[in-house]
């Protein structure tokens, strides 16, 4: 008979649902058994959950945060803009993930300004249904496609011709009878490929070995508590354990002759962040995709295959976005708590993404609505956005000339955080996009230094300068920052608009390991009469 505060999964999710006022799934209870969180009670193959352990969990880390978060950010903080009620599936819903991009805001912060729904701090309509909204710092498209979701036109305007392309590709629509026809010839062909050469026996009998080898020295969950209760000396233990497997390793190397590294390694990140087998099926899918002739079918190609050699750089797991240096053995993982192995194959990752785009597509289709939606690349500090739409579609610009556009959201880089086009330097260097980094306003490369901040305030307020060209008379212009050195009010100056009103949003960490509060701000600015 077991303890009364003993409960099985599904019980446990409906209790935290309701500790928590929000859903949590019986997948989030898994996952907090499976990475250590909390303890599995029950044996046989039974999942028992000790309730009090459950509450002592959930009141580590979420606590009375939003009472936390208001005594040190301030009483006028919107919780609403914290959005922490909403999945990570629904921020990141049908095409917002096609593409992996630092610096994004969520969706749901743009519908927030571009709805008709009111609050008590979003006490007035901004935009309606048929309006032009810009965004001069384009990014990867969210404001575009939630524009679209509403019924209102968008621009987009992006130095970076690689955001671009990711920008168009998800507001535009696809043949997707003819892009999985495509996807499925080219998989026959890559699977061909593949299973002719000796790196899918290498890769099987790989991962047999490594699962032996972690079930036996790094038992799940067992493993992972013992770490945090501080039983087992992680580094020391992951380290002697990755020595012993590399025997293992190779053997197997030997055994089936594979060429690890690339011969010209160091002379690209394309060449240097990749192994031999894994830039050998690159250059092989990229040839098919070369061949297609339908141009918008080999531009979404294109991004799906950016999208899969982004996940298979030669790196450790917790070392994706920041690499270190390439890895080119098997090595102790602390993400996951076991040894695990560089990839040597993208077919997985190919049949995964081109999957998951067909299907994010399609679910955007059901939603899409019938307006314009174009990102022009080029400097939002000199752009002429009128000869640009012409050329674009007259249709659109004859929108244009009766409305206007009727604002701006964007989210502008912050100074000295990411250079924009490094983040996608593998792309760059195996599609030949042109790159324009010294025109990137306020890029990590240039510090965060007086210089580069008084450089990041003339040309933001550059930007403002020219798009007020475009804008109707009674705009409203909405600008995302974390403005730490006070920049926005000397920037409005310049522009000669007035901040006529600031959100503080909460941006709520995305590990539990960083609980800092941090806030952003959202400036709303008008023309000064």
């Amino acid at each position: 008979m077991k303890p009364d505060n003993y409960i099985n999964i599904k019980e446990a999710s409906l209790w935290a649902s309701e500790y928590l006022k929000k859903e949590i799934t019986p997948s989030s209870i898994s996952y907090l058994i499976n990475y250590g969180r909390i303890e599995n009670k029950g044996n046989n193959g039974n999942v028992i959950i000790d309730i009090d352990q459950l509450k002592t969990y959930y009141e580590s880390y979420y606590g009375s945060r939003e009472i936390n978060w208001k005594d040190k950010l301030g009483s006028d903080i919107d919780w609403h803009l914290s959005f922490d009620n909403y999945r990570e599936a629904e921020t990141t819903k049908h095409v917002h993930r096609l593409h992996p991009y630092k610096g994004k805001f969520i969706p749901q912060l743009v519908e927030y300004f571009l709805d008709d729904n009111i609050d008590e701090f979003k006490k007035e309509v901004f935009f309606n249904e048929g309006d032009i909204v810009l965004d001069p710092f384009c990014g990867s498209g969210t404001t575009l496609v939630q524009a679209n979701e509403l019924g209102m036109h968008a621009i987009g305007i992006d130095i970076s011709k690689f955001n671009s392309l990711i920008s168009n590709i998800k507001v535009r629509k696809h043949n997707l009878i003819e892009l999985n026809r495509t996807i499925q010839y080219i998989t026959s062909e890559l699977l061909e490929f593949v299973h002719t050469r000796k790196i899918y026996q290498f890769e099987e009998e790989l991962l047999n070995e490594l699962n032996i080898f972690n079930t036996k020295y790094f038992p799940s969950p067992e493993y992972k508590r013992k770490v945090r209760t501080k039983e087992i000396n992680e580094f020391e233990y992951g380290k002697k354990h990755e020595e012993i497997f590399h025997e293992v390793f190779n053997k197997l190397v030997t055994k089936y002759s594979i060429k690890v590294v690339q011969d010209n390694n160091g002379n690209s990140f394309i060449d240097n962040w990749y192994l031999h087998p894994v830039r050998e099926e690159i250059d092989f899918i990229f040839d098919k995709i070369k061949s297609v002739n339908d141009n918008d079918l080999k531009s979404l190609l294109t991004v799906i295959l950016s999208r899969v050699i982004r996940s298979c750089r030669a790196t450790t797991h917790s070392d994706l976005a920041t690499l270190l240096e390439p890895v080119s053995s098997t090595y102790y993982c602390s993400k996951h708590g076991k040894i695990c192995k560089p990839l040597f194959s993208i077919l997985s990752w190919w049949k995964r993404y081109t999957n998951d785009t067909i299907k994010r597509l399609s679910n955007f289709d059901r939603l899409r609505s019938n307006t314009f939606q174009i990102c022009f690349s080029g400097d939002s500090r000199n752009i002429d956005l009128k000869s640009k739409l012409s050329g674009y579609s007259s249709n659109f610009s004859e929108i244009y000339n009766e409305k206007k556009i009727k604002g701006i959201f964007t989210s502008p880089p912050y100074v000295g955080l990411i250079n924009y086009h490094e983040q996608h330097a593998y792309a760059y260097d195996l599609f030949g996009f042109e790159r324009n980094d010294d025109l990137e306003i306020g890029p990590l490369f240039k510090g965060k230094g007086k210089e580069a901040r008084n450089s990041y305030i003339e040309g933001i307020s550059q930007v403002l300068i020219n798009s007020m060209k475009y804008l109707a008379d009674d705009f409203n212009i909405f600008i995302v920052a974390n403005d730490k050195h006070n920049m926005y009010p000397e920037i409005a100056k310049r522009a000669n608009l007035k901040i006529v009103q600031q959100f503080k949003r909460p941006v709520l960490n995305r590990t539990e390991k960083d609980k800092n509060a941090y806030s952003e701000s959202i400036f709303r600015m008008k023309k000064i009469d």
